[in-house]
């Protein structure tokens, strides 16, 4: 099978529940019948006004059968939902009618939603910006326990499948931390290695890319890289990671043994850490592009419960395997 297929097959295993907040953006309303029909989560909830979703789905000829649609201004989730987000915003001197305006909007209700454990995945960022879906994710659900940032990547499919681990790579992090501290990096590296696990089900060899391979340049940005890898590998020895590698070093096996010789990543890497966001951002586009490799993702890490922000050029397809690697991860 192919990877966006062993995915909905592992969903449709788990029978987790969805809710998608942009409930009136088309290609949302077409997702979420894909999603229905395939059973790949085995209840839906659309966020909006009810008439303006059916309004919304009759537009784009999409059927709603078996679909709920949750209305914030009128749910009787509504009193909970605010007092709980008050408290947790209320040493921002926060009123009560701020904390219900927040709410009744589409991202914090769905964020809500799954706080409370009513679904176990969200998928949103059709229609909003990833600043957006950040802020009702770290304001709401937060992050894991001892993780301080939340981070995201890209599985990355190859066409040629002698890349990476049968050629499959992840990325990271390519949409979300500008410019990573070392606690940061190494928060990053640790998530995308079990990110790694959870999809590929094989182990990640985790390269941590550089413009240097083990001291071939000297910068205040290697450091970074370095004292990252440290961190790493004080934290969780069980990760098979190195750096600072180069990436023709991380990845071709003859060039990782000439320039970094007795690495057990070198030439063998499946996970890949950027240094910053600009190279992941460009790297993984870069890849998707001129290679020609799917990117799946970004999948956001980090956070106490699945949460998936979609590009705003995403496609129905995007919307379903996402919608499908989120329910996976719970």
């Amino acid at each position: 099978m192919s990877f966006p297929e062993t995915m909905i097959s592992k969903a449709v295993a788990m029978k987790k529940k969805l809710v998608l907040p942009e409930g009136t953006e088309p290609r949302t309303l077409a997702a979420a019948r894909i999603i229905m029909d395939k059973g790949i989560a085995a209840e839906i909830f659309l966020v909006g006004a009810e008439e303006e979703v059916r309004n919304a789905a009759e537009e784009n000829n999409v059927d709603l059968s078996g679909i709920k649609i949750i209305n914030p201004a009128t749910s009787e989730l509504l009193p909970g939902f605010v007092n709980e987000y008050f408290e947790l915003r209320k040493h921002k001197k926060i009123s009560l009618k701020l904390a219900e305006k927040i709410v009744k909007t589409p991202l914090s209700w769905g964020a809500m939603m799954l706080r409370k454990g009513i679904v176990d995945g969200m998928v949103a960022g059709a229609e909003n910006s990833t600043g957006n879906v950040l802020i009702a994710s770290f304001t709401i659900i937060k992050t894991k326990p001892g993780i301080k940032s939340a981070s995201s990547c890209f599985i990355m499919t190859m066409k040629d499948k002698k890349w990476g681990a049968d050629g499959n790579f992840v990325f990271s992090d390519c949409a979300t931390i500008p410019d990573p501290t070392a606690e940061e990096l190494a928060e990053i590296a640790i998530a995308s290695s079990d990110t790694f696990r959870i999809f590929l089900e094989t182990e990640p060899i985790t390269a941590m890319l550089s413009f240097s391979t083990k001291g071939s340049s000297k910068h205040p940005n290697i450091d970074k890289v370095k004292k990252a890898l440290a961190i790493v590998q004080e934290k969780r020895p069980d990760i098979t990671i190195d750096g600072e590698l180069q990436l023709d070093a991380a990845i071709v096996g003859n060039i990782g043994e000439k320039k970094a010789p007795g690495s057990a990543v070198a030439g063998k890497a499946n996970v890949l850490i950027f240094p910053d966001l600009q190279s992941g951002n460009i790297g993984y586009k870069l890849t998707q592009r001129l290679a020609g490799a799917d990117a799946w993702g970004p999948i956001l890490q980090g956070f106490a419960k699945p949460v998936s922000d979609l590009s705003r050029g995403c496609s129905i397809e995007d919307i379903v395997v996402t919608s499908a690697m989120t329910l996976i991860q719970s």
